[in-house]
């Protein structure tokens, strides 16, 4: 694509700049043959995940709502080409843009030229050029693309053009994936919603009225559509994971430092205090696992020198018995989930307490106030001046969430060396402290085990109404403390109030903190009624680095409480 020409350097102002963007995404899709068809506002329900089965072809439907692990065999063995499922996902993809706002550029030409590379390759050499030889994925905006616009969702970056591909999006290459959508983000994306003025809003293909989250939301509801199955997002507060929550697919937040990160473009680049990573989002947990491994098997830490060289290590040896311990959060004692949350994790943990192979035990949080305190501290040590800075170049407006996070945060502040080096000796001191309360669950154990995973909300309810995701902590908690974690969903959603109420507040009910009595309101004012059709997903975390005994815990506590492993289609 030609790099943008409509830009705060070249005199435009923001509003143009925007209208410039959207113009040139609208063109991207346009480019998508056959047209993906009009749809009339009175055409799109609240919950728009029907709409693809009403005006996509049979073979469209059937390609794109199969899953990776299953894609990549059918590809190899020559029941489908590289091309053919390339253009069935462009289509859809195109289509989930109409629907939910999730896309900044389709890339058809590039992706249909290496689609064709790839089915030439398959076509002379008989075997796939790599374990994700023809899968289409869906990146992220801010990780780089070669010769295309890389904004970050600032306005005033409309303009800066990648060099090269993201180091992330160089070893998925080489693995035979074939990038076709870009996806949006917040406006600095420092947000667990998702929206720019650069497009707009975002929204959650289950309910609109609903957020996608953040800080990958377009890959959130893009996979939620399945206009995507396997897309790269990136995570400092839950922005894999929210989004993944939010639209009741499969997400990944990786240990920090295992998977590459050059290549992305954020503001405060340097920081090093609380860091962020990429990871993958998907339509099922083999998804996951074959998208981190790929990577991993090509040695990313070769080429980018600050990573960890750990090699992929086999999950099946964490558990060669299958017994899972497993600590449960319900509450994290500042916000309490919202019904629905309580009683999936409740539920759940009925069928886990059925199976021999599962020990649950009650995990007290320690201290999570205390640990967003410290984190809230460090996520922006120059309080928030290079973020403020590329926020005003162009005279955007700030969003809601964006100013929340940043001018209405208590915490912010602009450290002097001695004050930033307390704050990280706060951060170690808190993750040593939470290391020996983990360490003393062993204690209860015969065997003197301690617990393997824990398992707690995603956050403090379903998605949010837009506007008011204004509580990271069920997510954060574990940035903090550089812990891995995967978001998978409970194949349940949101229904009749009746189904709720057992799990509701008690009357008199006294919130827990300020946060609390917000999430309270929101719940009184709408009800289960105002989040209908949300999926319900919960999240298991593992120690740090323990990211491949995460898998294998996810693994056998989906298969031993009866849940799918991929999200049904």
């Amino acid at each position: 694509m030609a790099p943008a020409t409509v830009t705060i350097a070249n005199g435009a102002n923001w509003q143009d700049v925007a209208a410039d963007r959207q113009r040139h995404r609208d063109a991207t899709i346009a480019e998508v043959h056959p047209p993906v068809p009009e749809l009339r506002p009175e055409e799109i329900s609240l919950n728009t995940t029907t709409v693809p089965s009403k005006l996509l072809t049979e073979e469209e439907i059937k390609v794109t709502n199969t899953d990776v692990e299953d894609l990549v065999k059918k590809i190899a063995s020559g029941e489908w080409s590289s091309t053919q499922v390339t253009n069935a996902f462009l289509r859809r993809a195109a289509l989930a843009q109409k629907l939910t706002n999730c896309i900044t550029e389709l890339l058809p030409k590039r992706a249909l030229d290496r689609a064709a590379e790839l089915d030439e390759y398959l076509a002379t050499n008989k075997k796939p050029i790599g374990p994700l030889h023809g899968i289409p994925i869906s990146v992220k905006e801010h990780n780089g693309l070669k010769g295309e616009d890389l904004n970050a969702g600032y306005v005033s970056w409309v303009g800066k053009i990648s060099e090269e591909d993201a180091l992330i999006v160089q070893y998925l290459w080489e693995a035979g994936a074939i990038p076709y959508a870009r996806t949006t983000q917040p406006q600095t994306l420092m947000q667990i919603e998702t929206i720019t003025n650069l497009y707009g809003t975002t929204v959650n293909p289950h309910n609109t009225t609903l957020t996608a989250g953040g800080s990958s939301g377009g890959e959130g509801a893009l996979i939620g559509l399945r206009g995507s199955i396997l897309g790269i997002g990136t995570d400092i507060g839950g922005s894999i994971r929210v989004p993944a929550a939010n639209n009741g697919i499969f997400g990944f937040k990786p240990t920090t430092l295992r998977l590459p990160t050059h290549g992305w473009s954020a503001a405060m680049a340097g920081a090093e205090a609380i860091l962020g990573t990429t990871g993958p989002l998907s339509t099922s947990l083999e998804g996951l696992r074959l998208f981190t491994k790929t990577i991993l098997d090509q040695k990313p830490w070769l080429k980018q020198p600050s990573l960890i060289p750990l090699e992929w290590k086999d999950e099946a040896a964490y558990f060669p018995d299958r017994k899972l311990r497993v600590g449960v959060i319900y509450n994290d004692n500042v916000v309490r989930p919202h019904p629905p949350v309580l009683r999936a994790i409740t539920e759940l943990v009925a069928k886990l307490k059925e199976s021999p192979n599962v020990e649950v035990v009650d995990w007290e949080p320690w201290k999570h106030d205390l640990a967003w305190e410290i984190i809230a501290k460090l996520y922006f040590s120059d309080a928030g001046a290079d973020v403020k800075a590329a926020v005003e170049a162009s005279g955007e407006p700030w969003t809601p969430l964006a100013k929340f996070i940043l001018h209405e945060n208590p915490h912010v502040r602009e450290h002097t060396i001695p004050t930033f080096w307390a704050a990280v000796c706060e951060r170690d001191d808190y993750r040593t402290k939470y290391a020996h309360l983990w360490n003393e669950t062993a204690k209860s154990s015969p065997e003197g085990r301690p617990v393997d995973v824990i398992l707690c909300p995603a956050g403090p309810g379903v998605a949010p109404k837009h506007g008011t995701s204004r509580y990271w902590g069920y997510t954060s908690q574990w940035n903090l403390l550089d812990y891995p974690g995967i978001i998978f969903p409970t194949n349940d959603k949101v229904g009749e109030s009746e189904r709720e109420k057992p799990f509701d507040y008690d009357e008199g009910y006294t919130p827990l903190s300020e946060s609390d009595k917000y999430f309270y309101d929101l719940w009184k004012q709408h009800g289960a009624e105002g989040y209908k059709d949300a999926p319900i997903s919960l999240q298991l975390v593992a120690r740090r680095f323990e990211d491949e005994k995460l898998f294998g815990a996810a693994q056998i506590l989906l298969e031993e409480a009866g849940l799918p492993t991929a999200v049904p289609a």
